[in-house]
């Protein structure tokens, strides 16, 4: 029914960290603290060099709590479904939903039966972050007062897309457990599904471009890393050690693994997948003998009950609730609708995800990198990779089930019958995969890949429709449109087309508004007449200067408003389509009105409508998260990405005049693969967390301009821009 977008994590807070801190783990982390490097560049960017794997993964759990610690909690707290001891009681069943769908006790149960090798790293994980709460007690976590190995384990691809569980809403699953299991019935209905703002949240999502040896000046292929993302969700950092890791790029935080990023050999993009690889099952159920049971193949199998029990924060009290939670064999029982039962089957979390990760980190070619995603284990991700070969790319999805065809996989299937059981996964090769196209081109930004290499895209009738179920949207339209008419690129060209800000979506509307107006004969015309020859002049590029951008932004956002709502979260990826079939159901007079209002709007909030985009739609970054009209900001030429642009500037008022903006392009890199790494990279505002630090915005003005700095990749570039070298501890 979809896939499972869940940013697997948790955490813990340290106020009696010392006491479970002993003699003996002081003395193995400050044995280990001795044999890894820490260096941060002028930029604040931390380059790790260590003996081994471990000791790395040590100094980077070390670097990320010095940096934001708060983030690596935030991310725990929410996986492990804990995040009501820490907000309180409005957390309960986002945590119930967690605690029901990943299994800490198997998470447990992995990390014991591990390998050495890999324990090793989870334990370094482990001790990187207590370690730096140990040497740190004026940082005063949440909740939890000691981080454990086997807390990697819940966090295991990166993927920071919101939780989407076979489009159960966490609505229903709270109407479905806020009563006895008794008192809950076969029979209910659950609430009316409102999907859609979540959807179109989703339209924003993230860019890969690979470019092939020959659409490249260089005669190199090239990748073109670009998330859209929570603003500061991620660290740079270069990872080094003497067992053969040398890698670089964006780490996800409470993460000991490079989520998006690249090697001396290979680099990889992950953007979010809409490959649909978790369904629900519609059980019938009856109450027999005062327990409940379902029906399967012709029998009556128990619905299994497992006690939750959550704690939440209650005016400063931890007090506890207890609930039954229901699992039949395809999974957690969630909901209810329609007088069945809704069970999720999912892999939300896994030992091989895990592994998959960390392997992909150090694959030196196609054929390692291959080998590591036929664990078949990442659920959340399409991957678009290049390396020094000149070998690009791209695959839809990773973790695929295998399903019987003939149901629509995209709505909730007949769990009664073993005909809608998974038939084993599908391989790397079966998926919807492009392999070094003629074109010499790969885009995805979370559009339909059958539009992801031109002519040599994949063929959508060669792919079961599970697959793949997701439609276009306008950044594939322009991505596409730019890559096939771009002739050859350098590093540097690619970089700027990945910040064009043209806003392909307007080349649908605007022809509809102007039509609308040159018909017009109501009064509506004439009040029209200036914004509309701005309008008409304007070359649909988002810019600072421009009153034509603010006009069709605000104009376009109350359109938008109209689109047809989405029945389930694959129809919300259609918003090219969506489009279309709004346009046909406004009418003329609308699209005036709608204008008109847009004009009205500017006046009462600025005095005046002509309002260049740049003077409201602005950069700033609040050390405590407020924005604020009075304190300083930089104007932001970008957009959301919903109207086609290709970098993300998600803004809005946020109790303020002015917009600001508060996700989208993140950690953000271009790679040529040569004989030697050539890289350029940029981050959202700055690496440091700390509004007294250069580095807290240092790199604004290049990621709002799209100004990249230089990555240094090589210790002896390294070491010439070094700014501080010390060990974790000191």
């Amino acid at each position: 029914m979809r896939k499972i977008f869940a940013l697997l994590t948790f955490l813990l807070p340290v106020a009696a960290l010392a006491q479970n801190f002993t003699q003996a783990d002081i003395q193995r982390c400050e044995t280990q603290a001795k044999q890894v490097s820490i260096i941060r560049d002028d930029y604040g960017v931390p380059h790790i060099y260590g003996k081994t794997d471990a000791d790395v993964v040590f100094a980077l759990m070390y670097t990320e709590c010095e940096d934001n610690f708060k983030g690596i909690e935030r991310n725990y707290l929410y996986q492990l479904g804990r995040q009501a001891e820490a907000d309180g009681e409005s957390r309960l069943y986002e945590d119930l939903q967690m605690q029901l769908i990943a299994d800490t006790a198997d998470a447990i149960k992995e990390y014991k039966a591990s390998p050495l090798w890999f324990k090793k790293l989870m334990n370094s994980f482990a001790d990187g972050i207590n370690y730096y709460l140990y040497k740190h007690p004026e940082v005063k976590p949440l909740v939890f007062k000691h981080f454990e190995p086997w807390f990697a384990l819940m966090f295991t691809d990166g993927s920071v897309a919101a939780t989407n569980y076979g489009d159960i809403t966490l609505q229903e699953s709270t109407q479905f457990y806020s009563h006895e299991p008794r008192q809950i019935g076969a029979t209910g209905t659950g609430l009316k599904r409102e999907i859609v703002e979540e959807v179109d949240k989703r339209e924003m999502g993230s860019n890969g471009f690979a470019i092939s040896p020959s659409k490249s000046k260089s005669g190199h292929a090239m990748l073109y890393i670009n998330p859209h993302v929570p603003f500061y969700f991620r660290s740079e950092v270069q990872l080094v050690s003497e067992e053969g890791l040398n890698v670089y790029g964006a780490v996800t935080w409470g993460q000991f693994f490079v989520y998006q990023g690249f090697n001396q050999h290979c680099g990889w993009m992950h953007t979010s997948s809409y490959a649909d690889v978790a369904d629900v099952y519609a059980e019938k159920v009856s109450n027999k003998n005062g327990s409940w049971v379902y029906e399967y193949n012709g029998a009556q199998k128990p619905v299994t009950v497992k006690p939750v029990k959550l704690t939440y924060l209650n005016d400063g009290q931890q007090l506890s609730k207890e609930f039954k939670g229901l699992l039949t064999h395809h999974g957690p029982v969630l909901a209810s609708r329609d007088g069945k039962w809704l069970a999720l089957k999912h892999y939300n979390r896994s030992y091989n995800a895990l592994l998959e990760s960390w392997l992909i980190t150090k694959a030196n070619n196609l054929v390692e990198y291959r080998k590591a995603m036929e664990l078949r284990a990442n659920t959340s991700n399409n991957t678009v990779y290049a390396d020094d070969k000149g070998n690009t790319v791209f695959w839809y999805g990773d973790f695929m089930p295998k399903r019987n065809a003939k149901y629509d996989w995209r709505q909730p299937v007949d769990g009664t019958t073993t005909a809608t059981e998974w038939q084993g996964t599908h391989s790397i090769d079966e998926i919807v995969h492009v392999y070094n196209p003629s074109t010499g081109w790969i885009q995805n930004c979370n559009s339909t890949p059958y539009t992801s290499a031109g002519k040599d895209s994949p063929d959508k009738d060669k792919f079961p429709l599970y697959m793949a179920p997701d439609g276009q949207n306008y950044r594939g339209v322009t991505a596409a449109k730019l890559l096939s008419t771009s002739g050859k690129l350098s590093l540097d060209d690619m970089i700027g087309l990945g910040y064009n800000r043209y806003l392909s979506a307007f080349d649908v509307l605007l022809p509809e508004l102007v039509s609308a107006y040159n018909q017009s004969t109501d009064t509506l015309k004439q009040q029209l007449t200036e914004p509309m020859i701005e309008l008409q002049k304007w070359d649909k590029i988002a810019a600072t200067n421009s009153v034509a951008t603010t006009l069709a932004v605000e104009w376009g956002t109350l359109m938008f408003r109209g689109l047809p709502k989405a029945t389930s979260t694959e129809a919300g990826t259609y918003q090219t389509d969506r489009v279309t079939e709004m346009l046909g159901k406004t009418s003329a007079h609308k699209e005036l009105e709608y204008l008109a209002e847009v004009v009205s709007s500017l006046k009462a909030r600025y005095g005046t409508w002509k309002m260049q985009w740049g003077d409201i739609n602005r950069y700033q970054r609040p050390d405590n998260g407020v924005f604020d009209d009075s304190k300083p900001s930089v104007p932001a030429a970008s957009v959301a990405s919903t109207f086609g642009q290709l970098p993300a500037f998600v803004s809005r008022t946020q109790n303020t005049q002015k917009r600001y903006g508060y996700s989208g392009n993140s950690f953000v890199a271009a790679v040529e693969f040569g004989p030697r790494i050539k890289a350029k990279s940029i981050e959202t505002g700055g690496t440091s967390f700390d509004p007294t630090s250069k580095h807290f915005t240092d790199q604004a003005d290049g990621y709002l301009t799209g100004k990249f700095k230089d990555v240094l990749f090589y210790k002896e570039d390294v070491l010439k821009h070094a700014e501080k070298t010390y060990h974790p501890g000191e």
